[in-house]
């Protein structure tokens, strides 16, 4: 992926030496802006930013391609709008020998990254020499993803969190001559920028760069700036690949001559090109060595490119977001044109969030709490709310009630034909998805808005009387992010508006006590090895699994806690890397095989065993066997036999292809828009994740194990074919979830049920399943759903575990089994009458208790006397004690106040409080009054202002939380009272 660069204030820059990190419409005349072709423009453009690589964590969805097929058969009528300089930037390098690829999805395949933050990303293997380059050079158009200052989006001309980076990559082929020649005849003779309006930043130290632009393109040394490393020199890390960078701007206003120029001033340049010249590897010590393979990485902004073509006076004008725009307007029943500032901010908001939105959603991103859901969660609320603002209110089908952004999304969807034509096919998921989420928002909106405005008026009260800051406590804008779902970002900003900051310390806090219930593991491969890297150690293993299960193969190296070592003795842990296995390593959701590796004496006798319980795969293509040394002594170079469990990879053969079955049954029985969005693929059981919004009927999940059974009775062969990505995707084949394409893919097909892009294994004939159960079905985030099943081998051990359990039953109730339900039923409505019973007699023991304990009533106050009431009930538990107030606050007259406690069981507290009208009108609420209470018995609660309960865990601890209680309601009513 390409770089763009970013201000000087926008989270960290790669160019800075820091580290790697977070459409196209038909030809549509506007009445506003004017797309004509002006390069000699002299409107204000906004910052041309500062090195465009974020830092960012990590996940994946699904991959569109932007082929050449396509970009040819592509009519424009306008030369310079959107879909014009896509096509014809790929169409300028695809003439130049370079492979046009397919757009990443937003979902990147890189643990280290959550979304797809620039062109480069889908590279970084190769460019990091851990995976084999499949073509020397490549252009791309990259769909990215951006969030790290979107409060800058709709206030600055060029901000946004969904854009599109064009760019050009060399992996070993042409460098530094080519790169610079290329852009510049791009951008003067393809594009027609003009010369003069172009200026060039190098690195300081870069001669080679600066006399290229010079001397050999031509550019006038006045035009050429030399600037530092944080601007112009870019790494992947404190180590690794890393180069100076060079960078085209355009200017705005030349008539401001040449000296003092600040290519960093936003109101005179845009920085819209930049390429990276990767020729230095960065060591430990700083020091830099000259790379083996030199490497070409640029990036072209397109809307920034279309906003200088199209002459708009910034990127939201542009006939890539404005339709948007429009659409929004007409919503709100207001014109872009003559709208104030305030309302055009909102409504480039809505038309840059609605982009992201939209292609996330698309790309398997749905609405949650957690990473990447969160960032859609928080781009669509953040939508709502500024169309709110706006005025936008219903679908604009006179419908008022109905949800407004799938009516604005209709247009993203409409512009999205050449961005990525997935989008249109998946329409109804993505407008559904959207109305839903919406719709749920609004529910709660309106009670927080409420809520955030009572806070915000206590906070500026509080800030004035105390002379201090006002402020948001870190709970409150917990409150308002967990229960009432407001973003902390809009939280944020909308106490700004009004003076107030936030506790974003206190936030986190408990943010931090929310992720310790939600935090989910990463099973992550080291590709880093003490002793230095594996793909320096070993190259990629070749893979028999498919059709062997043992092979010969030689030791090419050993690893002890990461560490390279030759030799490893018996009774060791160790991770042994061959030439070539027929072990499966764990991906696309399937497990890795089980077996054994023996190494033979003279006369075939094992000299060595090692047990193997997992395989895993590096970044690259190294299968990491890890497992026991059992006998012997394992040496590198040594040949062994390998050798996998075939029982084991039996159970996992039926269960992958039994998942690519349930994977059409959904579609068939609850429609085409679901998809998968996670897989686990073991010997026990097979795990399978899918986009859905509701809990599946029983009579669905009836229809999909009747399906698939009837599947497997057809015994139908299966058919694997190994042909290109087009070919596969024009052939219908499905992406498995998680997976990364090549040029070539494996096409696993069952005939007329199935067909679907995979690498694992899979049955031969369908007949091998055997049959298939349905275990359990449950929802596990917002719109995803999980479905557990058993097939072959492991459906006979679950049926058979499941009958012992149902004759152990039968034996114990002397029944039948089918006379077991209606047993059941009637033991449960058994104990729900013993129950009650129970329950009517504690409570009726409660009140006799209250009784005698009423006469320990005494009164506090002098102008008004209260009745007071503060006792402990031993092991009365808490209904009971409930009842007992109860009791209690009929018995005595009013005014009265009542607290209860006890210790019903080990470990536990409970705790009631009753007040009479008259108390409550002197201002003693008992939810207010308890809560303090029961955090002296290690725990909590509260209630009404009349009667509130809570509990414990400390019981040892309810005499002088009682004794408290005491002493405050006599404190407390005596001042009321007097």
């Amino acid at each position: 992926m390409g770089c763009l660069h970013l201000p000087p204030h926008a989270l960290h820059s790669i160019h800075g030496g820091k580290s790697l990190i977070s459409f196209i419409p038909s030809p549509i005349s506007f009445l506003k802006p004017n797309f004509a072709v002006q390069p000699n423009c002299t409107s204000a453009f906004s910052n041309g930013a500062r090195g465009m690589r974020f830092r960012t964590r990590s996940i994946r969805a699904s991959v569109q391609p932007v082929t050449e097929e396509l970009m040819e058969d592509k009519t424009q009528e306008n030369p310079v709008s959107g879909d014009s300089i896509r096509s014809r930037f790929l169409d300028f390098y695809a003439s130049r020998g370079h492979k046009v690829l397919p757009s990443a999805s937003l979902v990147p395949d890189d643990p280290t990254v959550l979304l797809t933050i620039a062109g480069m990303l889908q590279f970084k293997l190769v460019f990091l020499g851990k995976a084999p380059k499949q073509v020397p050079r490549a252009t791309t158009a990259q769909r990215c993803i951006r969030t790290n200052d979107v409060e800058n989006v709709g206030r600055t001309a060029r901000h946004h969190t969904f854009f599109e980076m064009l760019g050009n990559f060399s992996f070993g082929d042409y460098f530094k001559k080519e790169a610079i020649k290329w852009a510049w005849e791009l951008s003067t003779k393809e594009f027609g920028l003009p010369g003069d309006r172009l200026w060039v930043s190098v690195y300081e130290n870069d001669d080679e760069a600066f006399e290229i632009w010079h001397d050999e393109v031509g550019v006038p040394v006045e035009h050429i700036k030399r600037m530092g490393e944080e601007d112009n020199f870019w790494t992947s890390g404190i180590t690794g690949p890393c180069g100076p960078c060079s960078e085209l701007y355009y200017d705005f206003h030349p008539e401001m001559g040449y000296l003092d120029v600040d290519l960093g001033d936003d109101t005179r340049f845009i920085e819209f090109y930049n390429l990276v010249f990767m020729q230095y590897n960065k060591m430990d010590d700083g020091s830099l060595e000259p790379l083996k393979q030199k490497n070409i990485d640029t990036g072209l902004g397109l809307e920034r490119l279309a906003r200088i073509l199209q002459k708009v006076p910034n990127n939201y004008e542009t006939d890539l977001i404005y339709p948007i725009i429009e659409k929004a307007s007409e919503l709100a029943n207001i014109s872009y044109a003559l709208a104030d500032d305030q309302t055009k901010m909102n409504l480039k908001i809505i038309g840059d969030h609605l982009r992201a939105i939209v292609y996330l959603i698309s790309d398997g991103v749905l609405p949650s709490n957690i990473g990447r859901g969160y960032v859609v969660r928080r781009l669509i609320r953040r939508a709502v709310r500024s169309s709110r603002l706006i005025g936008v209110k219903g679908d604009g089908k006179s419908n008022l009630e109905a949800a407004f952004l799938p009516a604005i999304a209709e247009k993203v969807i409409e512009l999205s034909t050449y961005v990525d034509s997935d989008v249109k096919t998946r329409a109804s998921h993505i407008l559904e998805e959207l109305q839903r989420e919406e719709l749920r928002f609004v529910q709660t909106l309106e009670r927080g808005e409420k809520l955030l405005d009572q806070m915000l008026a206590d906070a500026l009260s509080s800030g004035h009387k105390n002379g201090t800051v006002p402020c948001l406590s870190g709970k409150d804008v917990f409150l308002l992010y967990d229960t009432y779902g407001f973003p902390v970002e809009i939280t944020a900003e909308v106490a700004g508006e009004h003076g107030v900051k936030i506790d974003a310390d206190g936030f986190e806090i408990e943010m931090e006590k929310q992720r310790r219930q939600s935090q989910a593991a990463h099973n992550v491969v080291k590709i880093a090895v003490e002793n230095g890297d594996l793909s320096e150690i070993v190259s990629d293993t070749e893979f028999l699994g498919y059709d062997m299960l043992s092979a010969r193969a030689i030791i090419e190296s050993l690893l002890v806690n990461g560490k390279s070592v030759i030799q490893v003795a018996e009774g060791s842990e160790v991770e042994v890397l061959l030439d070539k296995t027929p072990f499966y390593a764990e991906s696309g959701g399937q497990i890795g095989d089980h077996g054994f590796l023996y190494v033979t004496g003279g006369e075939s006798k094992p000299v060595a065993v090692v047990e193997i319980k997992d395989v895993q795969k590096s970044p690259g293509n190294v299968f990491i066997h890890k497992g026991t040394i059992k006998e012997g002594v394992l040496e590198v170079g040594r040949e062994v036999e390998a050798a996998v469990d075939p029982k084991l990879r039996q159970r996992a053969k039926v269960h992958h292809t039994t998942t690519h079955l349930l994977q059409s049954a959904l579609k068939k029985v609850i429609g085409n828009e679901t998809s998968q969005a996670g897989s686990l693929v073991a010997f026990d059981r097979l795990r399978f994740d899918f986009n859905f919004h509701r809990p599946l009927l029983d009579t669905e999940l009836e229809e999909i194990e009747r399906l698939i059974n009837g599947w497997i009775g057809d015994a139908t062969l299966l058919q694997t074919k190994v042909m290109s990505l087009n070919d596969a995707k024009k052939a219908g084949a499905i992406a498995m979830f998680g997976e990364k394409y090549g040029e070539q893919v494996r096409v696993v097909e069952v005939p007329g049920v199935s067909l679907e892009l995979c690498g694992g294994t899979h049955v031969s004939n369908t007949a091998e399943i055997r049959a298939f159960k349905i275990i359990s079905e449950q929802g596990i985030a917002s719109g995803i759903r999980r479905i557990e099943a058993v097939a072959g081998e492991a459906f006979i051990e679950y049926i058979n575990a499941r009958d012992a359990q149902v004759k152990r039953l039968c034996s114990t109730l002397k029944v039948k089994a089918e006379e077991l339900t209606s047993r059941v039923e009637n033991l449960l409505e058994e104990l729900r009458i013993a129950r009650n019973e129970v329950s009517a007699l504690r409570a009726k023991a409660a009140a006799c208790k209250a009784s005698i304990i009423a006469s320990k009533a005494f009164l506090v106050g002098t102008s008004k006397k209260i009745r007071v009431l503060v006792e402990s009930m031993d092991d009365v538990d808490a209904d009971s004690l409930k009842s007992a107030a109860e009791y209690l606050i009929d018995v005595l007259q009013d005014p009265a106040a009542v607290v209860l406690g006890s210790g019903p069981d080990k470990g536990k507290v409970s705790l009631v409080a009753a007040f009479t009208p008259g108390v409550v009108d002197m201002g003693v609420q008992a939810g207010k009054f308890i809560g303090p209470i029961a955090k002296l018995c290690g725990g909590g609660g509260g209630g009404r202002p009349n009667f509130a309960q809570a509990g414990g865990k400390k019981p040892e601890n309810l005499s002088s939380a009682l004794e408290k209680a005491q002493a405050d309601l006599i404190s407390i009513l005596t001042e009321k009272a007097s």
